[in-house]
């Protein structure tokens, strides 16, 4: 019994060991892109909308008890929107963008695309 606590206990420590890890090692990257980011030149170049697509991911999260006692779930949706252009060497580039650009954007849209690194900055679409 006695022995059977201790390796839960190394078990426990383990796993919170990796997932601390695991933290740390998106913070890294994070901090990364970002430097990289701001480290490299704003472009602005000719672009076509091609594709559009948008994630959507569900949470469900147990409630605890309210004053009556009832317990149940809520839910949390949240949507991520990207956009792919497509610049006049045929290169194609893949952004995240609000929701506000992703609804304003329509696929075969022609323009001016900004971005830095991998950071999108803004599309404006030729008037014709």
């Amino acid at each position: 019994m006695y022995m059977f606590m201790g390796s839960f206990e190394i078990l426990f420590s383990l796993a919170i060991m990796i997932i601390i890890g695991i933290f740390i090692i998106i913070g890294i990257k994070s901090i990364g892109e970002w430097k990289s980011n701001n480290e490299s030149p704003r472009l602005t170049v000719d672009a076509k909308v091609v594709t559009k697509r948008e994630r959507v991911t569900h949470h469900s999260h147990a409630n605890a008890g309210d004053m009556t006692g009832a317990h149940g779930y809520s839910n949390t949706i949240s949507t991520t929107y990207y956009i792919t252009f497509e610049v006049e060497s045929g290169e194609r580039m893949e952004f995240h963008v609000n929701g506000r650009e992703y609804g304003l954007l329509a696929e075969g849209d022609m323009g001016t695309l900004s971005f830095q690194g991998t950071r999108y900055l803004g599309f404006e679409r030729n008037i014709q």
